[in-house]
């Protein structure tokens, strides 16, 4: 706001007074918020640490089993046994509010299978296929947990990141400008008072004179 566009009146004033009350009020809120928006965000990093851990320690356990499975079943046995499965996990993806923010919730169903939902039947194959296909289970909800933990902390630091910028804005420029602007306009009004009372003072001599 540039001080020359201001006008030195008393409405002026009264309007901006109410703009620097409404900036403090909003600059509190949302400083709250930050604030509130970074302790959720290290309560979803420790989350996503656990997590990501998990996650690779359940690929290694799968990449384990698949070498083994393909030294025991071979690849062709490895692979029948993977296209026999009928059924593939259900996603469902719904939505939840964590201070204002929209994250996701996702829920799976049926993708940890008993063998005789798996298809390829006990006849014919080894143990090491069940605990391959168990393993990959593991492996497919570590997966779905991540991506819902993974993508929740980045909403989050979305959103810290977009209130951090107006929180700034509020602090170092629109806040000091209405400040400096009240400012101007209570120092015009009293050049402008004293002006006033001079003039007056000099039409008073002139006609007592």
């Amino acid at each position: 706001m540039a001080l020359k566009d201001v006008k030195p009146t008393r409405s002026e004033l009264i309007n901006i007074k109410k703009k620097i009350k409404l900036s403090q009020n909003g600059y509190k809120i949302l400083k709250m918020k930050r604030d509130g928006l970074i302790m959720e965000f290290f309560k979803v990093l420790e989350e996503a640490k656990d997590s990501r851990g998990a996650l690779l320690e359940k690929y290694a356990r799968a990449q384990e089993m698949m070498a083994i499975a393909n030294t025991i079943e071979g690849s062709i046995g490895v692979k029948a046994a993977a296209f026999s499965v009928r059924e593939n996990p259900d996603i469902t993806l719904k939505s939840k509010n964590i201070m204002g923010v929209v994250v996701p919730e996702i829920e799976s169903t049926k993708v940890r299978k008993g063998i005789a939902d798996r298809g390829y039947g006990v006849i014919g194959t080894t143990p090491v296929i069940d605990d391959t296909a168990a393993a990959f289970e593991d492996l497919v909800e570590a997966i779905i947990k991540s991506a819902e933990i993974e993508t929740t902390m980045k909403r989050l630091l979305d959103e810290i990141e977009s209130t951090k910028r107006r929180v700034n804005a509020l602090e170092f420029k629109v806040i000091p400008e209405l400040s400096d602007a009240r400012d101007f306009i209570k120092m015009r009004l009293d050049e402008m008072e004293r002006e006033e009372l001079f003039r007056l003072k000099k039409i008073k001599a002139r006609s007592t004179a």
